[in-house]
Parts: C-alpha cells; sequence; structure tokens
C-alpha cells in the first residue's frame, strides 16, 4: 500500500469527521425549529440525487447499481439507516451533540460483540474484555442507579444499537454485494421511506432556514464523498480508528455554538469507549 495515500487517506478521514459533525450541528439546529421527520426527509432528497448520479457515473451505470443477490436485506439497510438517523437527530435536540456522541461511539463495539453469533466470525477474549470495559465507560456516561440518570439517555443507546445492526448488515450483503451496490441502495430506500414519512409533516421553511437546510444537504453530501475517496485511497484499518475525532469535533461545535457543557462522567465515560473500540481495532487488524 502506497504511503503516501495512506497519509492522505488519514487526512481525509480527519476532514470527513469533520463535516459530519458540523452536519450534525446543522442538524440539530433545524430540528430544533421543524420536525425531525422533514428535515431528514429533504436531507434524503438531496443524498439519493448525489447517489444516483454518482451511480450513473460509475462503470455500468445504473444497471449494475441495482443488481443485487440480496434485494429485501437491502432494503432492509436503507430503512435502517434512515429511521436510525431519525433517531440520533431528535437525540441531539434532547440531550445535546456532546452526550449523543458520547453514547453512540458505543456502536463499534456493539457490532464487534455481535459479529460472533450473527456472523460466525471468531470474538477472542481479549476482545470481549474490551467489549465489557466499554460497556463499563457507557454506564459511567448514562450513570444508571443515580438521581441523575434521565430516561432520555437510552435514545442514543438506540441510535447506537441500530447503527451496529446496520453496521452487521452491511458487512453480510458485502460478502455478494460490492460497496458502490450498497451505497445506492442506502441513499434510494432511505429517500423512499422518509418521504412515505416526511410528507405527513410537511410544513413551510423560512428563507433563512433554506440556506441551513442546503448547508445540511451539501454537508451530507460532501461528507460521503470525501468518505469514498478516503477508502479507495487507504485500507480501512488504516484509517477506521480516526473515525472516532467525531465525538471531540461534535462536542466542541456544541459546546462553542450550543452552550452545551461536557461533565465529567461522560468525559471518563467515552475515553473508556473509546479507548476500548481502538483496542478492538487493533485486535482485528493483528487477526488480519
Amino acid at each position: 500500500m502506497n504511503q503516501d495515500n495512506t497519509r492522505l487517506g488519514i487526512l481525509l478521514m480527519c476532514l470527513t469527521t469533520f463535516v459530519f459533525a458540523m452536519q450534525d450541528g446543522i442538524s440539530r439546529l433545524l430540528a430544533e425549529e421543524y420536525n425531525t421527520f422533514l428535515v431528514v426527509m429533504i436531507r434524503y432528497w438531496f443524498f439519493a440525487l448525489f447517489v444516483i448520479a454518482v451511480s450513473a457515473r460509475r462503470a455500468g451505470g445504473l444497471k449494475r447499481a441495482i443488481a443485487t443477490r440480496h434485494p429485501w436485506i437491502q432494503v432492509f439497510r436503507g430503512v435502517l439507516l434512515a429511521l436510525e438517523i431519525c433517531v440520533t437527530v431528535v437525540s441531539f435536540t434532547l440531550l445535546g451533540l456532546t452526550e449523543t456522541h458520547a453514547i453512540f461511539i458505543s456502536y463499534p463495539l456493539m457490532i464487534a460483540a455481535l459479529s460472533g453469533p450473527l456472523l460466525g466470525e471468531r470474538v477472542g477474549w481479549r476482545r470481549w474484555a474490551a467489549i465489557g470495559a466499554g460497556a463499563v465507560g457507557v454506564m459511567i456516561i448514562l450513570q444508571p442507579g443515580t438521581g441523575v440518570f434521565s430516561p432520555v439517555a437510552a435514545i442514543p443507546l438506540l441510535g447506537a444499537v441500530m447503527f451496529a445492526v446496520y453496521g452487521l448488515v452491511t458487512r453480510y450483503v458485502s460478502r455478494n454485494d460490492p460497496g458502490h451496490v450498497s451505497f445506492f441502495y442506502t441513499g434510494t430506500v432511505g429517500a423512499v421511506v422518509m418521504t412515505a414519512i416526511g410528507l405527513f409533516y410537511w410544513q413551510p421553511l423560512a428563507p433563512s432556514d433554506w440556506l441551513w437546510m442546503g448547508a445540511l444537504c451539501i454537508s451530507g453530501a460532501f461528507g460521503h464523498w470525501l468518505l469514498i475517496k478516503t477508502y479507495e485511497l487507504a485500507e480501512a484499518s488504516a484509517v477506521q480508528p480516526f473515525a472516532y475525532l467525531q465525538l471531540p469535533f461534535a462536542s466542541a461545535l456544541g459546546m462553542v455554538a450550543f452552550g452545551e457543557t461536557l461533565r465529567s462522567n461522560v468525559a471518563i465515560g467515552a475515553a473508556i469507549v473509546v479507548g476500548a473500540g481502538l483496542f478492538t481495532l487493533w485486535r482485528e487488524q493483528q487477526r488480519a
């Protein structure tokens, strides 16, 4: 693997996480004024157009992008991701960016834990220890059994579970379907399901908010384009650890733009979760 490409891939992954953190901030801003389904629906319209344009330019065009050996599973993936985004955006408005991301960042550990029983992958004791440590980190953030715990904190945890299942299903279909096929179904199916839901919640946007909506759509498409370029340049194992940068980026945005505070238990718990996640990534790389 070209070392210069790896360095550029890492740089692009860092930029990708920054763009996605900005996208989350805009999502929170709009969802505080408008219904979440409406915001996600318009976002998906633009995303679907982007996916179709990218797929049409590839060799084989749309015909090749549609060709899948797992049509119903691909549809399930698209629906699941769209609903997960809705859950996470609701969490942004209720808990803020900082605490939502601190809990949501546990999804790689959930994937590691479920990859054994669902995909038949081997999970050794070291990875189980890391998964257990990550669970402890989440418990530190949530503080169950204390007067501080809020049932609302279960919302980003639900989002993390949904995204973990999405990741496992994506890993499963990737055994037969190339990445561009999954990418096509992610955007188009999500747009269809969100349109079916979001139109019932339609409300006019203020002219100034259309500018924010445009920024949301562009940042979403730009972030996915950067992610595609990242994986074209470098191996996933080299750049994936840097995906955790979305947590500090989103937290900084939450504190600067929305006046959020970083509680000590959230900082400690998030550090444990990230450390455990990085260890599981390292173990996967060692096994590979």
